[in-house]
């Protein structure tokens, strides 16, 4: 059953599924229709909201895509892809390497959201070279359904910023630790439960062995190395460029402050402190300054389709927010919920949401303000409702391509290859996920 509606959806989405800038924009006329004529607002301020917040989530967007190019980096280093390597010789079949692949990106994700793509795509491409028979768009398609578990992780945007003093929600709910988030049972629960049986579900998309789509041996090609083998004439510039010693006092001090940092925190993790930790372990692994350099040049390459789409999702975003419209659809769930069902109603409206907003902290801009207030007047769990609006932002990404450019980066493949798995991830991991917020 599982493989028929892969194959259907894939089939429709390979059809109807435009490229993601042109999805961008389309979602841009959309909300502006939908706003015009559901809030008060008019076209002229519509088109200030929109112009205004081109630009109004820049410091996020840079977040978001060091996120990327720090993982991507880390993930190319010699040790990193050493473990690859050796972990892709685990798969002995076309079966065992998609489970595989969406066993590692799923832990992977759980850890660091931009490491996980990075590595699953590049595990994808390993078990590639290594199986026969691999369907290359359903190994790529497991490295970001693996991205599913990322808001239950260590790099969870939502929980992470409810953590951080100056959030958008602080003035009415106060802060709300991990413990309360992260650490409870039912995120153990749920992001546990998707580790363990998105891999079952994504060995059961398989094809048949007629419609197997194989690689492009040039898509293949191994990565370059980025180390740089000095000559006895190099110069006193190229000698310190290359110093392995310069890596180990950043290193040092990246690490040096971040236990402190954690220490007098009480162990806060935030966005910035996930990015600092990879950023000073990618340049330990690669050695030298100016490998790591030469990594993070690679790597950026996959930020490309982030860096022209988010500033259309940033006035989406606005849009969404001044109007009214976002908090509009939002409180329409919250008028029929009750302290039982906000979670649940919570986690759909959050999904809705996502696809003219595919971003954990735009969603806690644009939700939070409404929907943590109510959960406060229902007597709701805190926690829960922060995680609800983290879920359902997660879940519809398997809808919404925007976070698959990173790994189609990597893969050379497009978002019709694999979007079609992703549609069908989606409609059996909603159980995992309703069950979690529902009954624990």
């Amino acid at each position: 059953m599982i493989q028929s509606i892969a194959k259907g959806l894939t089939s429709v989405v390979s059809r109807y599924l435009p490229d993601p800038l042109i999805f961008a924009i389309l979602l841009t006329i959309i909300v502006f229709f939908a706003s015009w004529g559901m809030t008060p607002t008019d076209p002229a301020q519509l088109v200030t909201m929109w112009g205004d917040g081109f630009w109004s989530l820049l410091a996020f967007g840079m977040q978001m895509a060091l996120i990327v190019v720090t993982g991507h980096a880390l993930a190319s280093s010699g040790p990193v892809k050493n473990i690859l390597r050796s972990t892709a010789a685990m798969a002995n079949s076309p079966a065992n390497g998609v489970m595989l692949v969406t066993f590692v990106g799923s832990v992977c994700c759980a850890i660091q959201w931009g490491f996980g793509l990075v590595v699953g795509a590049m595990l994808a491409k390993e078990v590639a070279r290594r199986v026969k028979g691999s369907d290359y768009r359903l190994l790529i398609a497991c490295a970001y359904i693996s991205f599913l578990t990322w808001h239950g992780g260590l790099s969870s945007s939502i929980a992470l910023m409810a953590a951080t003093p100056g959030n958008p929600v602080e003035s009415i709910t106060g802060l709300i630790p991990v413990k309360d988030t992260l650490l409870t049972s039912y995120n153990l629960f749920i992001t546990f439960g998707l580790i363990i049986i998105m891999p079952f579900v994504t060995r059961m998309m398989m094809p048949k062995a007629e419609d197997v789509v194989s690689v492009d041996p040039a898509l293949l090609a191994e990565d370059p190395d980025f180390q740089k083998k000095l000559g006895p004439d190099a110069s006193f510039a190229e000698k310190i460029e290359e110093s392995r010693i310069l890596s180990w006092i950043v290193g040092a001090l990246g690490f040096v402050y971040l236990g402190m940092y954690l220490y007098k925190t009480n162990f806060n993790v935030t966005i910035n402190t996930v990015n600092l930790a990879f950023l000073v372990l990618g340049i330990m692994l690669h050695k030298t300054p100016m490998a790591y350099m030469r990594a993070i040049t690679a790597a950026a390459r996959s930020t490309a389709g982030i860096l022209v789409q988010f500033p259309f999702y940033a006035g989406i975003h606005l849009m969404m927010e001044k109007s009214g419209l976002g908090g509009l659809i939002t409180q329409w769930f919250i008028d029929i919920s009750s302290k039982d069902t906000f979670p649940i109603l919570t986690f759909f409206s959050s999904a809705i949401i996502n696809f003219a907003i595919p971003s954990g902290g735009g969603h806690w801009v644009v939700q939070g303000p409404f929907v943590m207030p109510a959960a406060q007047a229902l007597g709701a769990d805190l926690g829960k409702s922060a995680m609800a609006i983290a879920y359902g932002e997660a879940w519809m990404n398997m809808a919404q391509p925007f976070w698959a450019l990173p790994p189609l980066a990597i893969a050379g493949l497009g978002v019709r290859d694999i979007m079609g798995y992703c549609v069908t991830a989606l409609i059996f991991s909603m159980f995992i996920f309703l069950i979690g917020l529902a009954f624990l």
